[in-house]
């Protein structure tokens, strides 16, 4: 099988911004509790965070991490995770059905944020609080000093406020599932209200409007649109959120499921600048991908769960080969709508759907997922050309899939091109052949995560079953034009050097 892939830097889809490769903390299972905090575990350090855990999050290259939810922020009182631990009330967590001790909130979360070299995208309550609650704890993070929250952060021991520059206005607002679910019209309310009030307190925030929880709500479009027709003018963003499986074990479908993220992204797209048509208006509103990835494995496990646990095992996804591949077609997808998609959260961090796993007292190590994110985090710099493809397809749902998923990077810092590569093809290699068009460049390293399986995992005795392989070499293009061989099924990082 054969593809052509060309690019020209005089055509890119835009500059990538580095939070696309976001992630995720909710106060959920063992993400929080035995994930990133664990005060008993040989590593934790003095305030009680998991020194293991922090270097594997350093390593997966994540510059912005999401906080504290989630279905679980709809019903959460920010003041219950601030001041000393021994007294902070314990709460019932409608969310997830558990008990939530409150032994990690802001205070802490914005120590471990800075520890582990991430910004924070703060979300607020707007499911059983509102505006007041809101503009709140935008003053106690960032206020100087001087007023009743502010000096209340200083009390508790943080003198230099956190300076969290990213907001969520609540989150799956939509959703039924949700504490304090609303209708369109009555979330576009009290999230203006609420935009309004944090901005006129620290004006240099970005805020972020949620979105539908997922394209296939019954207000989809509908939501976007009254929401967007309410806070135009006071939000930068508009959240999406998106979760693929494999139920019904189809993997050319499962390995298509880019395809679907893509055109999520493009309706929302589209809605957005029909708002600003409406209003005459040139202002872009951006999109936040903030909850995306893989979830299904977990499903029977956590339903077995008995209700008011204290972090139980919950979500814990123990991801394969399949799902690897699968990821990283979306981080090429979000790098390939890199115009509008500026931040992009994968849910969750640690244990609950994550890259990161850990056992209690024990190792913590890589899922399979982790590898194409923190190539992609690493290497993913830059502007993103815009492509020519040239590639045999297979039809899925009635869509023509290419057997090639692919996005170009160029670094002109590095002085670096970088192409992600995706080889869909169950069982035939792909004969590709790259032009580049006015980059005069060598391939000088060839990553490939790969396997024979699409069942092969991870685990803590054998955490480098599915891992990357690097291959240093010195290809120069000749006219312009390399051709490379990409094994079946398999994903792929070809370094260029101009």
């Amino acid at each position: 099988m054969k593809a052509k892939l060309t690019y020209s830097k005089n055509f890119t889809v835009g500059k990538i911004d580095p939070r696309i490769y976001g992630s995720f903390v909710e106060h959920l299972g063992r993400c929080v509790y035995g994930g990133i905090y664990e005060p008993t575990h040989p590593t934790a350090d003095e305030n009680g965070f998991r020194r293991d855990v922090l270097e594997l999050v350093r390593e997966l290259g994540t510059p912005i991490v999401r906080y504290p939810g989630g279905n679980f922020v709809s019903g959460y009182n920010w003041e219950d995770g601030t001041g000393p631990r021994d007294k902070r009330p314990v709460r019932t967590e409608l969310a997830w059905h558990t008990l939530e001790t409150n032994e990690v909130g802001i205070d802490d979360f914005a120590g471990w944020a800075k520890k582990a070299g991430v910004e924070i995208m703060q979300a607020v309550n707007l499911g059983t609080r509102g505006p007041q609650e809101a503009k709140d704890l935008v003053e106690y993070c960032n206020f100087p000093g001087g007023t009743e929250l502010s000096d209340r952060r200083r009390a508790n021991g943080h003198e230099e406020p956190f300076g969290v520059k990213v907001w969520c206005l609540g989150n799956e607002m939509d959703g039924p599932w949700q504490t304090g679910a609303k209708k369109p019209v009555e979330y576009a309310r009290i999230a203006r209200e609420a935009a309004k009030l944090m901005k006129w307190l620290d004006p240099s925030i970005e805020l972020v409007a949620c979105g539908s929880s997922n394209m296939w709500m019954p207000t989809f479009g509908e939501w976007e649109a009254t929401v967007l027709d309410e806070t135009f003018d006071m939000v930068d963003y508009i959240s999406l959120h998106s979760y693929y499986a494999n139920r019904d074990k189809n993997m050319p479908k499962f390995l298509a499921s880019s395809v679907a993220m893509d055109k999520f992204i493009k309706s929302v797209v589209a809605i957005c600048d029909y708002i600003a048509a409406k209003k005459h208006s040139s202002k872009k509103i951006m999109l936040s991908f903030d909850e995306w990835n893989v979830w299904y494995h977990s499903d029977e496990a956590t339903a077995e769960i008995p209700m008011w646990s204290i972090a139980p095992p919950q979500l814990e996804d123990v991801y394969d080969f399949a799902d690897a591949l699968v990821v990283g077609s979306f981080l090429t997808t979000l790098m390939n709508n890199c115009d509008r998609v500026k931040m992009a959260c994968i849910a969750q961090l640690v244990n609950v759907i994550a890259p990161i796993m850990t056992r209690n007292g024990g190792g913590a190590w890589r899922q399979t997922i982790f590898h194409p994110f923190a190539l992609s985090a690493r290497y993913g710099r830059g502007e993103t050309l815009r492509p020519a493809l040239d590639c045999p397809t297979y039809d899925v749902d009635g869509d023509a899939v290419p057997y090639l998923e692919a996005a170009g990077v160029l670094n002109e810092e590095a002085k670096e091109l970088t192409i992600f590569a995706v080889n869909r093809s169950i069982d035939e290699p792909l004969e590709l052949e790259i032009n580049l068009e006015n980059i005069d460049a060598t391939l000088f390293e060839r990553i490939l995560v790969g396997h024979d399986s699409f069942d092969a995992t991870n685990t803590e005795t054998d955490p480098d079953n599915v891992a990357p392989v690097t291959t240093s070499t010195s290809e120069p293009t000749v006219g312009g034009k390399l051709s490379v061989t990409l094994e079946p099924h398999s994903y792929n990082v070809l370094r260029f050097k101009i």
